[in-house]
């Protein structure tokens, strides 16, 4: 792992980046340098051939405790302007992670705090380590986890949300799992690791282009009335998806009882 990187990438095994979060000594905390970081890498994975997973970790002890103390002295002394354009890169990072065409693992190990929950809450799956807890803190030194609210209160629900947003109380890796946070807890960071692997494992089965099509499925059908529009855009979705190259690939390698091409 390069050192002096804040955020790494590491692509060298087939089908799999690892996204780590770098800055061990300050609990892999955000900074300006950081959001910048992982919103290229994002965008780099947005079109990279032959990912087919993507993992999120942390370097240390911690998965991430959020913004750095750095920052957060220096943005006291911001300008409107400055803090907007600061809170609006961390926003599209954010949403760069949660729109991304292949499916994201929150691998947490550690604390993830404030803004680190905030990633946990934008991969498609997160697991912990038993001895991980998470919380929303900023309410205990006077700010608001307003960027980050979208995504926590998808992944946890309005009414577990206002308890955790109001108090800044710390949760345990077994309460995140109760919520939904969280798809599964381990023992340690072994079986953390084991369990990541087997996901990983599943993702190889899946279609890319349809797992795409399916990410953006499941924001578009969340939470809408399901009315005659809504019947309509599904099954206009399988009527296409039914006549791509994964559709066919799919359906023929099923009744000739063969893999599918993305399963080899």
């Amino acid at each position: 792992m390069a050192q002096d990187e804040v955020v790494t990438l590491n692509t060298t095994r087939e089908g799999v980046a690892v996204v780590t979060l770098n800055r061990p000594d300050v609990h892999n905390a955000f900074n300006p340098e950081v959001i910048e970081r992982l919103s290229d890498i994002f965008e780099t994975l947005r079109v990279a051939d032959g990912v087919r997973v993507v993992l999120l970790e942390g370097n240390g002890k911690s998965f991430s405790a959020g913004a750095d103390l750095a920052w957060m002295r220096a943005a006291a002394e911001y300008d409107k302007d400055t803090n907007a354009a600061e809170a609006n890169a961390l926003g599209q990072m954010l949403n760069s992670i949660y729109t991304l065409p292949k499916p994201t693992i929150a691998v947490v190990h550690g604390p993830a705090l404030a803004g680190g929950m905030g990633l946990v809450s934008v991969c498609d799956i997160a697991i912990a380590a038993k001895s991980a807890f998470f919380a929303l803190t900023e309410v205990r030194i006077g700010l608001t986890p307003a960027t980050i609210s979208p995504y926590v209160i998808e992944a946890i629900g309005p009414r577990n949300a206002r308890r955790y947003f109001l108090t800044g109380e710390r949760f345990s890796a077994d309460e995140a799992f109760r919520m939904g946070l969280v798809h599964g807890v381990f023992e340690d960071r072994n079986a953390l690791a084991e369990a990541a692997e087997r996901l990983v494992d599943d993702f190889f089965q899946t279609a890319p282009g349809a797992v795409d099509v399916t990410k953006k499925l499941v924001r578009d059908v969340s939470f809408a009335e399901i009315d005659k529009k809504l019947i309509q855009m599904t099954a206009d979705l399988i009527a296409s998806q039914r006549q791509t190259d994964e559709g066919r690939e799919g359906t023929t390698a099923f009744l000739e009882k063969r893999k599918p091409w993305w399963q080899e």
